[in-house]
C-alpha cells in the first residue's frame, strides 16, 4: 500500500500516559502477562482491519474508527513518552502496540513507532514491536541496538488467499515471514504469534504444523497462540462476517462452539481450547521451540466470600498447564532501574522479570521473590504512570539505605 491510501486522519495532541497491563491477578484472577510492560500505542484504528479484532469493540478514538475509518494520530506523542520516562525511575520493557499495529502504512508518513522506540533506546530502556505489517528497517537497528529488546510477528496462516478474507490489508504471508528472517539474522529474538487460531478455518493440524515449522526454520524462537474470542458487541458482524468469508455452515459450527462467556466476550467451549492447545503444544515440542497461550482462561467457581465480590466465578490461566518457557513472551527481561546520578536505566541483577512468578511464590519464599526491591511488582498489578512514579521514589530510598549501609 502506498502513503497515500490511508483512510481518513485525524491529528491530536494528546497528554495520554504509557501504563501497564489492563487487567490485575487480583481478585478474579485475569491476567496471565507474566512480566510488566509500559503499553504504548501511537495510532488508535487499524487500516489493516482484520475482521476479527476486539479493538473494534472500543469507545472513543476506536469507535471513530470502526464507523467511520478515521485514524488518529498522537502528533508528537514521541515527546510526551520521553517526559514521562524521564520522570520515574523504575521501567519495564516499552510494548508497541497493544491495539493497533505499529507499522500499519500510516507510519510510513509520521514514523511515531521508531520516534518512541528511539526514546526507549536513549534511555538504554528495552521496547518490543507486535505486528502483521513490515518492520522498517530504522526499527530493525533500534532494536538490534538495544539489549532485551524483541520482536513479534502475527501470523494467521501461510494461506495467503485466505489471510486476505480475514484482513482487509496487511503484510502478505510471504513478507511477514521475512520479519521473522530479518529479525533473527539480526540477532533479535523473534516470536511468531498464532494470534489467533480461528476454528474450523485456520486450526486444522496439517496448516498449523505447516505454519509452525515454516516460522521456526525462519528463525522464530517462540510461539504464541490463542483461540479466537468474539466480543458480545460484535457477535452479529463477526458471525456475518464467517459466513459470507466461509459459507453458512462454518458459521453454524461457531454459534454451536462460542457458548461461554467472560468479561464481556465469547470464547469456544473450554474442551475444545484444549484439545486445540495440546495439538499446538505436541506441534511445538516436536519442533523443538517454546510456547505459550496469550489471555486464555477457565472460568471456575469462586473459592473467595461472595459477599466481598461482584462474581461468582474466578478465572484460571491455562498457561499453568500448556506454556513451556518461563516468561509468556519466551524472553526473560528484567525490570530496569535509574539511580542518582545516571542519566540511563540499567537492568536489575537477578530479575528474570516474572512479575507473575512472584506473585505466585508468595511470602513464604521472599528470597526468591522482587529481586527488584519493588513490592508491588510481586503482586502483579494492573499498573498506572503514578504508580511507577511511586516505586521510583522507593528505588531513591533503597539506594540511600544501600549507601548508609556501606
Amino acid at each position: 500500500m502506498c502513503p497515500q491510501d490511508f483512510e481518513q486522519l485525524r491529528l491530536v495532541h494528546s497528554k495520554k500516559e504509557i501504563h501497564g497491563w489492563w487487567n490485575s491477578i487480583e481478585p478474579h484472577g485475569n491476567r496471565e502477562c507474566t512480566s510488566e510492560r509500559l503499553l504504548i500505542n501511537p495510532y488508535n484504528g487499524c487500516s489493516h482491519d482484520c475482521f476479527f479484532c476486539y479493538a473494534h469493540a472500543f469507545p472513543g478514538y476506536f469507535s471513530l474508527f470502526r464507523k467511520h475509518g478515521v485514524i488518529t494520530v498522537f502528533e508528537d506523542f514521541d515527546k510526551v513518552v520521553a517526559k514521562q520516562l524521564d520522570s520515574i525511575r523504575v521501567a519495564s520493557c516499552g510494548y508497541l502496540s497493544p491495539v493497533t499495529d505499529p507499522f500499519q502504512p500510516i507510519n510510513e508518513r509520521y514514523q511515531l513507532t521508531e520516534k518512541i522506540m528511539a526514546v526507549f533506546v536513549r534511555r538504554n530502556i528495552p521496547v518490543e514491536v507486535v505486528t502483521k505489517g513490515v518492520i522498517s528497517d530504522k526499527a530493525m537497528r533500534l532494536l538490534a541496538e538495544q539489549e532485551h529488546s524483541f520482536g513479534q510477528v502475527s501470523i494467521l496462516t501461510l494461506d495467503e488467499e485466505k489471510r486476505r478474507r480475514m484482513m482487509a490489508r496487511g503484510a502478505s504471508t510471504e513478507e511477514l515471514i521475512k520479519n521473522i528472517e530479518r529479525l533473527s539474522n539480526r540477532g533479535i529474538f523473534a516470536v511468531c504469534r498464532i494470534d489467533p487460531i480461528l476454528p474450523f478455518i485456520t486450526s486444522q493440524k496439517e496448516e498449523l504444523e505447516a505454519l509452525i515449522n515454516a516460522v521456526v526454520d525462519a528463525g522464530a524462537s517462540h510461539i504464541i497462540s490463542s483461540c479466537l474470542d468474539i466480543p458480545k458487541t460484535m457477535e452479529h458482524e463477526i458471525y456475518e462476517h464467517i459466513e459470507h468469508e466461509f459459507g453458512r455452515e462454518t458459521r453454524k459450527r461457531y454459534e454451536g462452539l462460542y457458548v461461554e462467556e467472560m468479561s464481556g466476550r465469547k470464547h469456544a467451549r473450554i474442551e475444545y481450547r484444549r484439545k486445540l492447545f495440546e495439538m499446538v503444544k505436541g506441534i511445538c515440542d516436536k519442533k523443538g521451540v517454546t510456547m505459550s497461550l496469550c489471555m486464555e482462561f477457565e472460568r471456575i467457581q469462586s473459592q473467595k466470600g461472595h459477599e466481598m465480590q461482584k462474581s461468582r466465578f474466578e478465572f484460571r490461566g491455562l498457561n499453568q498447564e500448556f506454556m513451556t518457557s518461563r516468561n509468556c513472551e519466551g524472553i526473560d527481561i528484567p525490570i530496569y532501574v535509574r539511580h542518582v546520578g545516571e542519566g540511563k536505566f540499567s537492568p536489575v541483577e537477578g530479575c528474570d522479570g516474572n512479575c507473575l512468578r512472584c506473585y505466585y511464590l508468595g511470602k513464604e519464599r521472599e528470597r526468591e521473590r522482587n529481586k527488584c526491591g519493588i513490592e508491588d511488582l510481586g503482586k502483579a498489578g494492573a499498573w498506572k504512570l503514578r504508580d511507577y512514579k511511586r516505586w521510583s521514589k522507593q528505588v531513591l530510598h533503597l539506594r540511600f539505605k544501600k549507601e548508609l549501609a556501606a
